[in-house]
């Protein structure tokens, strides 16, 4: 009897749970499956300014702007080796474009949240440039601009303004998680010199702990990776100026070393610069390039993004890919909205209430 009774309750679940997912499919889908996060945000974009960017220079790779891109004409994606294939844009605005005419430059395209009052010269084609609000002064040719979204769609905005939230809290996160690693290599200051001699671990990571002024003491840099997959130099201080030169050149740097600041509030990059650059909280200025990907809080840049980009292995654990997630080596998170959530629980709540009153002696 009770064999009996358990074979009907299995078979009425499995028919109430299709029932669920037919109610869930008129629901709204998961939110953008490509959300990015933790060192994934390193790996797919050359540059990423969690609030302003004004800018006089170009980027080689994929930018990210979390408020307002400014300034004078800039140049974007101007790279012919960056991957269009993943679906991220060249450009990222979730503010307003504004000042002088942007280029956006081998097919990159661009999603920017609000308008794009200094116009687009697209070059390369095709495009595709979606937008919140309003576009002037752009040549459309043979591409695709697509604008007024916001009022359209709504979930456009939710999307762009999710995607930020999160590169912002994992950076910030990040940054502080890596300034917490033990340090397993050293530098050695000898007269103007700075030697990193990387020893990495199992793993293929090296840690160094040194602070600002160990970085004001030199004036040239040599980096050892010897075989390190990712190089971790954290950096105390909260006022920074970068301008050492890197004996040996900066090749190659950009994809296995990340210089962390998480303390820094100002930065000054003077000279050419080689590794990925992580200082979030940090309004910064550069004069000169940096070979790597960078985040920072605010960003005047007068100096050039090169490319490549961080590429290394390194996934640390839990916050990162997503604050408090688990490790995904592709970085993307499906996130339910809230109305799929509260559906879902409304739903397995209906189905575990039906399943007691059948069960409930007549």
């Amino acid at each position: 009897m009770r064999g009996t009774l358990i074979v009907k309750l299995f078979r009425s679940s499995a028919l109430s749970l299709t029932a669920v997912a037919a109610v869930l499919s008129t629901a709204p889908a998961l939110a953008d499956s490509s959300m990015i996060a933790g060192t994934d945000v390193l790996r797919t974009w050359n540059l990423v300014v969690l609030g302003d960017l004004t800018s006089s220079s170009e980027v080689e790779g994929r930018t990210f702007v979390g408020g307002d891109l400014n300034g004078t004409s800039s140049n974007y994606q101007i790279s012919g080796t960056v991957d269009s294939g993943t679906g991220v844009p060249g450009l990222t605005v979730v503010g307003d474009v504004n000042g002088n005419t942007k280029n956006l430059n081998n097919g990159s395209g661009a999603v920017v949240g609000g308008n794009v009052n200094s116009g687009f010269n697209l070059n390369g084609s095709p495009q595709t440039v979606q937008v919140g609000g309003t576009i002037s002064n752009t040549n459309v040719n043979s591409n695709t601009v697509n604008s007024g979204l916001a009022a359209s769609d709504p979930g456009f905005i939710q999307d762009l303004n999710q995607q930020a939230s999160l590169i912002e809290t994992s950076m910030t996160g990040l940054s502080h998680s890596l300034s917490t690693l033990d340090a397993n290599s050293t530098l050695a200051i000898n007269g103007n010199r700075g030697t990193f001699n990387a020893q990495p671990d199992a793993d293929g990571v090296a840690v160094f702990n040194i602070a600002a002024s160990d970085l004001d003491s030199i004036g040239e840099i040599q980096f050892n990776l010897n075989g390190a997959d990712t190089a971790i130099v954290n950096v105390t201080g909260g006022s920074i100026t970068l301008n050492d030169n890197f004996l040996g050149g900066t090749n190659n740097l950009g994809e296995h070393v990340i210089w962390n600041f998480p303390d820094a509030t100002d930065m000054s990059v003077t000279t050419a610069w080689g590794g990925s650059v992580l200082a979030p909280k940090a309004n910064a200025t550069t004069g000169n390039y940096i070979q790597g990907s960078a985040v920072f809080g605010s960003l005047v840049q007068n100096g050039e993004m090169h490319v490549g980009t961080y590429n290394g292995g390194y996934y640390p654990s839990p916050t990162d890919p997503t604050p408090g997630g688990s490790s995904s080596s592709s970085g993307g998170t499906d996130v339910p909205e809230p109305g799929t959530v509260g559906l879902f629980g409304l739903a397995l709540a209906a189905l575990f209430f039906w399943q007691r009153r059948r069960m409930r002696p007549a």
